[in-house]
């Protein structure tokens, strides 16, 4: 299976990626997948050929949540581990020994229930696009989506003002209105394809099919073999599930992580309002003490003596230091993903209570 995305801005016209990692996804959830992509640029077009994995960490006792928790932060800052950045350059060397493309064109990792805007998806896509090549890519597979039948499996990279800043490493209010840096150019999603090679369409349209256990009434005449179709649907016939009327429970889920991401939001806003308030009251001490020194300094002019200096308040006081904006910025993207999410799911849901609306309200007798 294959993957085609197009990018305008920095040249990159498509990737193609082996669609195994999202096997390795779904075994390990819940804990994070990571992984690298290896492939080959044809004219533009970067190849994916191969995918693989990067080591588990096991950990004793992994059934409790804490361990969970830690074997999933050790796993989605696995990309840029030392240790992992060794183990990939052997593995891209034996795959170059059996005549496999052998390129390193990016990772992967998985999510759940949209979440992947994080310190971690950043430092590790900053690590790609500066150490590696600035056209690698992220794969974002989210296993509790795919899980609802609709796989979801996106791409995405660093955009180049966001790249520049965080080389930086300056996120305070004036760094951000200076550049003009929001957090809707964090992340660039290229638009992504997916499409099945012929081998594999073929081998669909052969699925054996489980024989029936009815006893088939032999067709009369050869007009009545062309009616009435007497083979089974295909194993890939549609089913009528998409047709319930029931509020998906990934919908009222992804309304607790949106209302967690609000709340979350004005926790940072708090903060920097604190920020605000120490700020304030420290520099009203440092112009009620230079008023002072001015005066003594004039004081002493006038007695004809040397004057004392007057920028001895950086020594005698400490400016409270400004809180990154980063996590706002992470926070405000994520948010912003979920809204997204919730916005496609109600789609759905009204449209399916539009189509069945007579059905559900009591009949008035005026209804035509």
């Amino acid at each position: 299976m294959a993957d085609s995305l197009r990018d305008k801005e920095s040249g990159l016209k498509a990737v193609q990626v082996v669609m195994k990692i999202i096997k390795h996804c779904s075994q390990t959830f819940p804990t994070t997948a990571t992984g690298s992509i290896v492939g080959l640029d044809v004219h533009g077009v970067l190849q994916v050929t191969n995918s693989f994995p990067f080591p588990h960490v096991e950990l004793a006792n992994s059934d409790s949540h804490h361990e969970l928790t830690t074997a999933s932060h050790l796993a989605a800052a696995a990309p840029r581990a030392k240790s992992n950045t060794v183990y990939q350059n052997e593995m891209i060397k034996y795959l170059r020994e059996v005549n496999v493309d052998g390129n390193n064109v990016g990772w992967y990792t998985s999510a759940h229930m949209g979440n992947f805007v994080n310190p971690h998806m950043i430092e590790n896509q900053y690590f790609y696009q500066k150490e590696l090549n600035e056209r690698t890519v992220a794969l974002v597979h989210d296993v509790s989506r795919s899980a609802q039948g609709s796989l979801s499996l996106r791409a995405f990279r660093l955009s180049p003002a966001f790249m520049a800043q965080y080389k930086d490493g300056k996120f305070t209010v004036e760094s951000l209105q200076k550049s003009g840096l929001s957090y809707k150019q964090i992340l660039v999603e290229l638009p992504l394809t997916i499409h099945n090679s012929h081998l594999l369409t073929s081998l669909l349209h052969q699925l054996p099919l489980r024989p029936t256990t009815l006893e088939l009434a032999l067709p009369s005449s050869l007009a009545e073999l062309g009616r009435e179709s007497r083979i089974a649907p295909t194993p890939l016939y549609p089913n009528l599930d998409a047709l319930d009327l029931s509020i998906d429970p990934y919908l009222e889920k992804t309304c607790d992580l949106l209302l967690d991401g609000i709340e979350t939001h004005y926790t940072e806003l708090n903060n920097q309002q604190y920020y605000q308030r120490q700020l304030g009251r420290e520099q009203a001490k440092i112009a009620q003490w230079q008023l002072k020194r001015k005066a003594e300094n004039a004081a002493r002019a006038a007695a004809k003596q040397t004057a004392l200096p007057e920028d001895e308040w950086s020594r005698l006081f400490k400016l409270p230091q400004e809180p990154s904006r980063l996590e706002t910025l992470l926070n405000s993207r994520q948010i912003e993903q979920y809204a997204r999410q919730v916005d496609g799911f109600a789609a759905t849901v009204s449209s399916k209570i539009f189509a069945v609306r007579a059905n559900l309200l009591p009949d008035d007798g005026g209804a035509p």
